[in-house]
């Protein structure tokens, strides 16, 4: 699997992964030290291990990027890069990310996983279903190796949806869903589910973002993440932690009226590391009320 970060983005559509290969060397000549899979690869043994097939296309650090998971619109001027909800579409021309619920149930849900895999919805003591109170997720349980197995088939076919519709990448949340399991869950076991999603993202020709949780930051390669999306991490001062470990490949979002860190000041701290973004807490569309978009 190669990966190549661009400073130009595409959507590779109806193209296949072949062709956006060649298109993508062919942009990049000069700026790359190889394209595999198009004429070979070139730099040193542990960049040969990643440059396999050339077909997974990293996001440039410093690219202007919006967090549209909560419905898609226009980008505004300068946009390069959007997250938006796998049953979006991606935007011509643009780095498009792939939102996917991974460890918890997407609000709406709940009687669909009832109904097909109720086993996999995390229980306490007393059977009663675990839940993310902030937004009414329940958990998912990655606590056994059937467990995961059984995750990875319903993830990994949403996974192999957003390669089909033509995003460059996937976030799949909720990763840190082992903060809020009361102790059912743990880092090990949510590891290894993203691990096995990483290896699926990459088979389709998808990149694959750390979503939140330093507590993974050191195993993040061991995992297989290319890039970071992160929520709060100037809030929290975790920006840096991020940017050191994926070379300033950060999507940062912040929002409107959350902590104590202005905008202006997260930008003047942070700005020239990560790509950063404000956003409403409900990241409504553009026109709706309530809607807020910055960058720095």
């Amino acid at each position: 699997m190669a990966v190549h970060a661009l400073s130009l983005f595409f959507g590779r559509g109806r193209m296949g992964a072949a062709a956006a290969t060649g298109l993508a060397c062919a942009l990049a000549a000069g700026a790359l030290a190889g394209c595999a899979g198009a004429g070979g690869a070139s730099g040193d043994a542990g960049t040969q291990q990643r440059k396999e097939t050339a077909e997974v296309l990293l996001p440039a650090a410093g690219t202007e990027f919006d967090y549209q998971i909560g419905g898609g619109y226009a980008p505004p001027e300068g946009v390069r890069a959007v997250s938006r909800d796998r049953d979006d579409e991606p935007v011509p021309g643009l780095y498009n990310v792939c939102y996917v619920n991974a460890f918890q149930t997407q609000p709406g849900t709940l009687k669909w996983w009832q109904g097909t895999h109720p086993g996999l919805l995390l229980r306490d003591g007393d059977g009663e279903l675990i839940i993310d109170e902030g937004w009414d997720e329940v958990l998912l349980d990655t606590s056994t190796a059937a467990h995961r197995a059984e995750l990875a088939e319903i993830v990994g076919g949403w996974i192999d949806g957003c390669a089909e519709s033509g995003f460059q990448a996937v976030e799949p949340d909720n990763l840190d869903s082992f903060e809020r399991s009361q102790g059912k869950l743990t880092k090990e076991h949510n590891a290894a589910l993203a691990k096995t999603l990483a290896a699926r993202a990459h088979s389709g020709g998808l990149a694959i973002g750390q979503k939140n949780t330093t507590d993974l930051l050191d195993r993040h390669a061991a995992i297989g993440f290319d890039f970071a999306v992160t929520e709060e991490c100037a809030q929290f001062d975790e920006c840096d932690a991020y940017a050191d470990a994926y070379d300033g490949r950060v999507f940062a979002v912040e929002y409107e009226g959350e902590g104590d860190v202005g905008f202006k000041e997260s930008c003047s701290t942070w700005g020239d590391r990560v790509s950063l973004v404000l956003r409403d807490l409900e990241v409504l569309p553009a026109g709706e009320k309530g809607h807020v978009f910055r960058t720095c």
